[in-house]
C-alpha cells in the first residue's frame, strides 16, 4: 500500500498484521480521491475505523489541513502513529486510540470540527449506522460535511432506508467488486 498523490505520493505505508483490518487497495483509493478532490484542499478530515491511517494519510498528502485517526486495535494505531511518522504528518494529525463511540465523544469534548467523514467499519456489524446516528446530531459536523461509507456490496438496500429515515441524503454511490462507497450529505 502506498501514498497515490500528493506532498507524500509513492511513499509506502504500513499495514497492520492479521485479517482485522482491510487496507483500501491502490485503485479504490485512488478512485474514491478522484470524486474527493475538490473537498480535500484545506480540510479538516476523519478516518474513522482507520486501520493503517491510509485514507487520512491520502487527504493530507493532498492538501487537508488535519486529519484525526481513530482505531481500537492496538497494531492499527501503532501502524498509524508509524505511517504518520514516514510520512511527516503527525503535527497536522491527532491519534484516538478507542472505541470509535468514545473516539466520537472524545473529539465532541476536543471541540472537532469535520469537512469530510470517513467510516469504514468492520462489514455489516452496524457500526456504520450507529457511529452516523450520533454524528448526525453532534457538533463535529454540519450540512456542509461529506459522509463517506465503505460497507460490503452485500449490505442490504433496506440500509439506504436507514440512512434516510436519519436525516441523510446520498448524494452518490459507487460500486466495486467486494465492496461499495456511499457518499451521504446531512439533509
Amino acid at each position: 500500500m502506498r501514498v497515490i498523490a500528493g506532498s507524500a505520493r509513492r511513499l509506502l505505508l504500513e499495514t497492520p498484521k492479521g485479517s482485522e483490518t482491510r487496507p483500501t487497495q491502490d485503485k479504490i483509493k485512488e478512485t474514491l480521491f478522484n470524486i474527493l478532490a475538490p473537498e480535500i484542499p484545506g480540510c479538516a478530515f476523519l478516518d474513522l475505523f482507520a486501520g493503517s491511517g491510509g485514507i487520512g494519510i491520502e487527504a493530507l498528502s493532498r492538501g487537508a489541513d488535519s486529519a484525526c485517526f481513530a482505531d481500537n486495535n492496538r497494531e492499527a494505531i501503532r501502524c498509524i502513529r508509524r505511517n504518520l511518522d514516514w510520512t511527516k504528518f503527525t503535527d497536522r494529525s491527532t491519534v484516538y486510540a478507542m472505541d470509535y463511540q468514545s473516539a466520537l465523544r472524545q473529539m465532541e469534548y476536543d471541540r472537532r470540527h469535520f469537512d469530510v467523514v470517513f467510516l469504514d467499519p468492520p462489514y455489516q456489524k452496524g457500526m456504520a449506522l450507529a457511529a452516523l446516528r450520533y454524528l448526525h446530531s453532534s457538533s463535529l459536523t454540519d450540512e456542509d460535511t461529506l459522509f463517506i461509507v465503505e460497507e460490503s456490496r452485500d449490505v442490504p438496500d433496506d440500509c439506504l432506508d436507514d440512512l434516510e429515515a436519519m436525516g441523510y441524503e446520498i448524494v452518490r454511490a459507487k460500486e466495486y467488486k467486494t465492496n461499495r462507497h456511499w457518499f451521504l450529505r446531512k439533509k
